[in-house]
């Protein structure tokens, strides 16, 4: 069982760089994942990508 499973990661920064990796590593330990990020497009496509790859997260 994933360690965060039924644990929400609020993750700011999240459209690039470092900030995108700690959502897609929170995310496949089973958080439910919110990008957040300035650039609205970026957080979109990450939150995308996550969800692609079988997680949760919203932007």
């Amino acid at each position: 069982m994933p360690r965060f499973t039924d644990r929400i990661a609020i993750v700011t920064g999240a459209g690039s760089g470092l900030g995108k990796a700690t959502a897609e590593l929170f995310a496949a330990e089973g958080a439910k994942v919110a990008v957040l990020d300035i650039a609205e497009e970026a957080a979109d496509r990450v939150a995308a990508e996550i969800v692609a790859n079988g997680g949760t997260a919203t932007a």
